[in-house]
């Protein structure tokens, strides 16, 4: 079936930007504090790689919908190239602002990227949602474990120090071109492109887009959030890089590992029971995060974080694509990304004032009022719809 070799593509090219991405959290802090005046700023190169990302969702899936996802995708992973190239140009000549220009390329790639889960989504069976977005997200795992390994080969290979890590991107990126020139997912139509659907904002008063869209911004701010400001509280307590490689390496396992059964427990126990599990582990997560800052409270920590995105991630994803017609897809997808990579976006700048300024301990307590919110808002839906059955079978 075509839709299976599109989604094995696919779970192909989101490893690859997964190592990208997780390349980029595990070193750019680390390297803006060594390049930043005010180390205060140490995370804005992974602030603008979200900005990036951000401000280039929609127009990515506008560029998509008018030209395929296949050019999409292959113009994304070009602009990925570009900019590990001026990154590593920046690195090697030692200019912060440069490479924060890098780190924009970086995330405008990321934003075609995220269009990975609803190009599965698009061309799988109804049935099949849920399991070709899951499936799709799996390659994540093969990026968690390839990224750090890659930082720690390549961190030292070249002086300076990490200018061989940004110019190990510039291949994976190729590689990524590569794949996406295979994809075989149809066109819309003459018809389906000039379309334009309901209006935005009558689509978006639909309690489920609500509810998706939140669940998906929470997942990944509380998620970026802490893993942002992980390798700079482990440096802060002492503890050397190859532990902070180690420990995203299992984060984004958690995140990704789960995505081979998130699909069918979705189909089993309905998307929003699922979203509120996903909650109740980003609220443990906390909790372990606050109890102690060892390796193995850092380790349990970035785990149930990485399993918590996922349930939140993946469920918000699917419960959105109940909310659209075809021709409506690609300005609510866009608008649901650039929402989520904005929330990203603020909590990657806040991350690095947050842990050294005020400290670990204290950048978890901030988290603790967006799970709940979105707990909330989940249980009310829930009800919403239990009720609405009851009125039904009455």
């Amino acid at each position: 079936m075509s839709y299976r070799k599109n989604v094995t593509l696919l779970a192909a090219a989101q490893a690859l930007l997964l190592t990208n991405g997780i390349m980029l959290v595990s070193i750019n802090g680390l390297l803006g504090l060594q390049l930043a005046a005010d180390k205060r700023l140490a995370t804005l190169p992974i602030t603008t790689y979200v900005i990036g990302g951000a401000l280039a969702t929609l127009p990515a899936a506008f560029f998509m919908k008018r030209f395929g996802r296949r050019a999409g995708f292959m113009l994304g992973a070009g602009l990925g190239m570009l900019g590990a190239a001026i990154s590593a140009f920046a690195v090697s000549i030692g200019s912060f602002w440069l490479l924060c220009l890098g780190t924009v390329f970086a995330g405008i790639y990321n934003a075609f990227g995220q269009q990975y889960r609803f190009a599965a989504a698009d061309a799988a069976p109804l049935d099949w949602k849920g399991k070709a977005i899951s499936l799709t997200l799996t390659g994540g795992i093969l990026g968690g474990v390839i990224g750090p390994e890659v930082g720690k080969l390549t961190r030292t290979f070249l002086e300076p120090t990490y200018l061989a890590s940004y110019a190990a991107l510039i291949g994976f990126a190729a590689l990524s071109m590569l794949i996406a020139s295979r994809l075989n997912i149809p066109p819309l139509s003459v018809a389906e492109q000039k379309a334009v659907g309901r209006p935005l904002r009558q689509i978006a008063r639909q309690p489920a887009f609500a509810v998706a869209v939140l669940a998906a911004a929470c997942g990944y701010g509380v998620m970026n959030l802490l893993m942002t400001a992980t390798p700079l509280a482990m440096d802060i307590c002492g503890m050397p890089f190859a532990d902070t490689a180690f420990i995203l390496q299992w984060h984004v396992i958690g995140m990704f590992a789960p995505s081979f059964f998130t699909g069918d427990l979705i189909k089993r126990f309905g998307v929003l029971n699922i979203l509120i599990v996903g909650a109740a582990l980003m609220f443990v997560c906390i909790g372990i995060a606050l109890s102690g800052v060892t390796l193995m409270h850092f380790w349990w920590a970035l785990v149930l974080l990485g399993i918590g995105w996922n349930f939140l991630f993946i469920g918000g994803t699917t419960l959105l694509t109940e909310t659209y017609r075809p021709e409506e897809k690609a300005k609510v997808q866009g608008t649901n990304d650039f929402l989520v990579l904005g929330v990203q976006g603020l909590t990657s700048l806040s991350s690095g004032v947050l842990v050294t300024s005020a400290g670990w301990g204290t950048l978890n307590t901030y988290a603790v009022p967006i799970v709940a919110m979105t707990a909330l808002a989940t249980s009310l839906l829930w009800l919403y719809r239990r009720s609405a059955r009851a009125g039904d079978a009455a």
